[in-house]
């Protein structure tokens, strides 16, 4: 990859019940890198990796990130800290635009917003945000949720059946829309 191309992730989190919700409610995240996409959503590129997860509220977990509860939110922004950490694994100097659904993960993510509630979870994703940001140009766009935009959804069915504890239907068998 030449650092004129641009690595575009999509990034999404899933919570079904997402009133009163406490450590134990169930959530999920969900990113895919995509190669090659215009950021219309009519699916151009192609995807080189995806990854998804549980949002891990266990505070003597290691893979605990800060998340006190399971939430929409909470989910939003470990999607976008797992798709921050895998661009520092990553460690090219590629342009990357992170693409998602949640305006309060992008921009209490991207420190535009002052984080009121999740804040150890917010600081978090704020550090990689400004780690990523030291060795490449990187950028957010807002996307409509539920709209067609293929990687969105894409992003989505990942952080839904990571919330299930069941694993995603591989891309050739799964269609925009199904979760």
């Amino acid at each position: 990859m030449t650092s004129s191309e641009k690595i575009s992730i999509y990034v999404d989190g899933s919570c079904e019940e997402n009133k009163n919700v406490t450590f134990q409610t169930p959530a999920g995240w969900g990113f895919c890198v995509v190669i090659g996409d215009t950021g219309l959503g009519k699916g151009q590129g192609e995807i080189t990796i995806e990854k998804s997860g549980k949002v891990i509220t266990e505070i003597n977990s290691k893979e605990f990130i800060g998340a006190e509860v399971g939430s929409n939110n909470t989910a939003e922004l470990c999607a976008l800290a797992h798709a921050l950490k895998w661009l520092i694994i990553e460690g090219s100097d590629t342009n990357a635009v992170i693409r998602g659904d949640s305006q309060y993960a992008l921009n209490i993510g991207s420190g535009i917003w002052k984080a009121k509630a999740n804040k150890e979870l917010a600081l978090h994703v704020q550090k990689l945000w400004i780690e990523v940001s030291s060795f490449r140009n990187l950028t957010h766009e807002h996307v409509r949720a539920h709209r067609g935009h293929r990687w969105n959804e894409r992003a989505d069915h990942l952080a839904f059946r990571a919330m299930q504890g069941r694993e995603p239907l591989p891309v050739q068998f799964w269609k925009p829309g199904q979760r």
